[in-house]
């Protein structure tokens, strides 16, 4: 199957790992020529990488397997399936989007990486609005391989297990959202984590280094391999509704201090930001995501292993 990638920026890259090591051919467009440029280096280095943690055993024949083309014509010709991932706005994906219909084939199917704006805000208008969903990953998808899939109104059900069978087809794990809402549900959750955690810290209850340490070295621990649900259902004796009953009264006492709507206020941004650089100095921050990527590779070829 041929790929479309329409932006190469970080999510973009990301992508094209994922489709040419799932053995698709794959072209990369991007407006910006040099941008495309800068990715096929990131690329390369993150292939490698991928080598060394023993997940891709021909790193050559991936690289080979993605093209980088000059124009939004060439990415798209001849390509069954399209992944966009292009800024967070809402007027550029509209234009994209009705680039990217009036060009491609009518069985291409069109998929927004955005995490955010449902795709009835820039398919409505569009003669092919049926072929357009969103496909939204988690950041970087080659190591993250949850996929949110959520239609439109209007998005064929053919179009959705297309993209299903897709990300199957290319070890990604996709989760189908079955009515549209701002953020999908993978943000909505962490959203809901980062609000309380910006209040803690705000109400000098802890400070960054401290929340952190509570998720990566306590919630986060289970969440690897498992997800709330689950983790409650083993958690009480006689499970899920043994906890929810044994808990019920604790977390609603608690979520009457979780209500607030308002902004983050600037003041704990900054003391975030001042907190998280004497940790971390700006010019470190490359060097620290790389390492986290290598982590999660780590982490991936422990979750392989452990299901073979």
């Amino acid at each position: 199957m041929k790929i479309a990638i329409v932006g190469s920026g970080l999510v973009g890259q990301a992508w094209a790992i994922v489709f040419a090591r799932g053995g698709h051919e794959v072209n990369m467009w991007d407006g910006d020529p040099a941008a495309v440029a800068h990715a096929q280096a990131l690329i390369t280095k993150q292939v490698a990488d991928l080598h060394n943690a023993g997940l891709i055993t021909d790193p050559a024949g991936l690289i080979a397997r993605i093209q980088s083309v000059m124009t939004l014509e060439e990415a798209l010709a001849g390509a069954q399936y399209a992944q966009e991932s292009l800024p967070e706005r809402l007027e550029m994906k509209k234009e994209i989007f009705a680039k990217m219909d009036a060009l491609a084939a009518p069985s291409t199917v069109l998929a927004s990486s955005t995490s955010s704006i449902p795709a009835s805000a820039f398919t409505e208008n569009l003669a092919g609005r049926g072929r357009c969903l969103i496909a939204h990953p988690v950041n970087p998808p080659y190591l993250v391989p949850v996929v949110e899939i959520c239609g439109a109104p209007w998005t064929d059900a053919a179009v959705v297990q297309r993209t299903w069978d897709v990300m199957e087809g290319v070890g990604q794990k996709p989760v189908k959202i079955h009515k549209e809402l701002k953020g999908f549900v993978l943000n909505r959750l962490q959203g809901a984590l980062l609000r309380e955690a910006f209040r803690l810290v705000e109400n000098g209850y802890v400070d960054a280094e401290g929340l952190d340490v509570t998720v990566k070295e306590g919630l986060g621990l289970r969440w690897s391999f498992m997800g709330p649900f689950e983790t409650i259902d083993l958690n009480a004796p006689d499970g899920l509704a043994d906890y929810a009953h044994r808990f019920d009264e604790m977390y609603q006492a608690m979520s009457l201090e979780q209500t607030s709507t308002d902004h983050w206020s600037e003041d704990v941004i900054q003391k975030l930001e001042a907190q998280r650089r004497a940790l971390l100095p700006k010019d470190k921050l490359l060097a620290r995501r790389l390492w986290r990527d290598r982590r999660l590779m780590a982490l991936a070829a422990h979750k392989k292993s452990a299901e073979e």
